[in-house]
Order: C-alpha cells, then structure tokens, then sequence
C-alpha cells in the first residue's frame, strides 16, 4: 500500500514485523472479542488482529487510506470501517447490542501523538464499555502516565489515568520501526480499568479541577495553588499536609481531598 503519510493526521506507519508480533502477543486477541482499532493506518497490525478475531471495528480519518485497507482485508474476516475522528466517536455506538452496558470493547491503536492526551481523556470518560486498552503512545507520554508519586514525570496525566486504570509500559519502540521514522521514542502501553474502583469519584469535574489547578503550579504548596479550591478545614479532614506539594500526593489522596470539596460546595 503506497501512501504518502500526512504530518496533518500525525502519521508514522509501523513495518517493523518483530515489533507487530510482540504487539500481536500482548494483545492477545482471541475469537469473539470487541475489538476496535484507532487509526489502522496501512493495516500492520489490522490483518493479524482480523484473523485472531474474526471480526472488526476500524476508525480511520484518512478517506485515502481506506479502500486499500478494504481490499486488502475484504477476504480475511468481518472489517467494519468508520472514517471519522477518533476525538468524535461515541463507542456506545459501535456496539451491536444498543441495551449492552457491560464493558466488552477492547481498544488497540497507534494513537496520533500529535492528539495523544486529548485522546486518551475522550476514552476515560467512555470507561463502562471499555474492557481494556493498549495503544501505542509516545515514550515521554508513557512515562507520565505510569510515573509513581515523587517521580519527576508525575502530574495530572499520571493522577487521572491512574485514578480509573491500571497503567502498564509494556516495551518501548525505538524510530526505525516506523515510516516514516518520527524524531522521538515510542512505548506500547496497557490500560486497564479498575472495577471497582478502589477510590471512587463523586464529583469528576471537582477532582478535574483539583488535579489540574495542582499541577498547573506544581512548585507552589497545596495551600498556595489551590487556596481558591480547598480550605484549611478540608486539608486537616482529608488528612493531608497543605505543605506538601502536587507530586508528593498519590491518587488516592486527590481523590479523598475532591470527595470532601465536593461534598463542602454541595
């Protein structure tokens, strides 16, 4: 398939096949399974995931992109092609039983890195029908996403992720096994969603605002970046130090402190 990739759509196609079966294996995918593949590119991963299940959704932007992938795969098993922004899909709709609430999809892809985190916050809040995720990502973004508390890389990416998944690095890809080769490392990640959720959420769009106004000043205290959020009060109840600053609180504890601001404001 002859395509000159777009910067537009953030396009880098993955050829390397050792790289594709170790994507392939920790995948897993097996006959029966939901799965739907984010921006399939020219397939390097669709052919094996359609034969391993039998059946597929692919979300593609690039019109050109599609055709060839048709013909290519029309032969193989059930190819379900939607052209439309990844950013703009409902999954719920994607399901053949509309009644099912169960989370029975499977999400896989090379995200475009360009729209990575923007991506990954649209999926988030389509958690109840996602069963799991493993996407490709940029190394940086991964390590972000998996960082511990008092890591340098720990911040609002790693506390919302982590608050509703279980995060895993699972390798990392080095520019040769893409055309063309991007200036940067890649990671393949996995994604699961915690069910139950060991810290539950009441209010999303507080811990939101928590989390963000946090780490939108990270080298301030607590106190200081979110004076306009949190009370003493609330510090003392949640049992967290005001002095502390964003890196040093774990999931849990952002959590606790949204529960009690949401439960203050209500």
């Amino acid at each position: 398939m002859q395509h000159q990739a777009r910067k537009r759509f953030g396009q880098n196609f993955l050829h390397d096949p050792l790289v594709i079966d170790r994507i392939q294996a920790a995948i897993d995918a097996r006959p029966g399974d939901y799965l739907v593949e984010i921006g399939p590119g020219q397939g390097a991963i669709t052919s094996g995931l359609l034969q391993r299940a039998g059946a597929l959704d692919v979300i593609e932007l690039d019109r050109d992109l599609i055709e060839p992938l048709r013909q290519r795969l029309s032969t193989v098993g059930t190819l379900r092609i939607h052209n439309a922004d990844a950013l703009a899909v409902d999954l719920r709709t994607l399901i053949d039983n509309k009644e099912t609430n169960s989370p029975i999809l499977r999400l896989v892809g090379n995200l475009p890195y360009n729209i990575s985190t923007p991506l990954l916050f649209h999926f988030l809040n389509q958690l109840d029908v996602v069963r799991d995720l493993h996407v490709m990502l940029q190394k940086e973004v991964v390590d972000r996403i998996v960082a511990e508390p008092g890591d340098k890389t720990y911040g609002r990416l790693s506390v919302m992720i982590q608050s509703r998944c279980a995060a895993t690095c699972l390798f990392h890809i080095g520019p040769g096994a893409f055309k063309p080769a991007p200036k940067v490392d890649s990671a393949f990640l996995r994604l699961r969603p915690l069910r139950p959720l060991p810290y539950p959420i009441t209010d999303p769009h507080v811990h939101e605002r928590i989390v963000a106004a946090a780490f939108g000043q990270r080298r301030k205290t607590l106190r200081n970046s979110l004076s306009s959020l949190i009370s003493p009060e609330l510090f003392e109840a949640a049992n967290i130090d005001p002095k502390c600053r964003a890196e040093e609180l774990d999931s849990a504890s952002y959590a606790r402190l949204a529960n009690l601001a949401a439960q203050h404001s209500s």
